[in-house]
């Protein structure tokens, strides 16, 4: 499965790059295939895995915050691997096909 999710530290201010930080060192940490972007990380792995590092990054940011917002958006396919890569590089090849002189594999 996929869960891309962000948790976001509420009541400390403004600047919550550094708490958003602990929880991608949380999930960078856990080595589940993932990736963070400016909205959202996406982890990639089984269900009880991927849930448990989710907990544990909102854990981390909620020792230094009064309050934590998580929003969560989960893609369940079972036997599916390599979903982080494999579709980004879909939409890549369709993208390419757009451009004169190629055309989608």
């Amino acid at each position: 499965m996929l869960v891309a999710f962000s948790v976001t530290p509420l009541g400390v201010g403004e600047e919550v790059g550094e708490l958003v930080a602990e929880a991608v060192r949380v999930v960078r940490a856990s080595g589940l295939p993932n990736r963070t972007d400016a909205m959202f990380t996406t982890v990639e792995g089984e269900w009880d895995e991927v849930m448990a590092v989710v907990k544990a990054a909102t854990d981390a940011v909620a020792a230094r915050a009064p309050r934590v917002s998580v929003v969560l958006k989960a893609d369940i396919r079972p036997g599916v691997t390599d979903a982080l890569t494999a579709k980004v590089e879909s939409v890549e090849r369709h993208l390419a096909a757009d451009r004169p002189g190629t055309r989608p594999e």
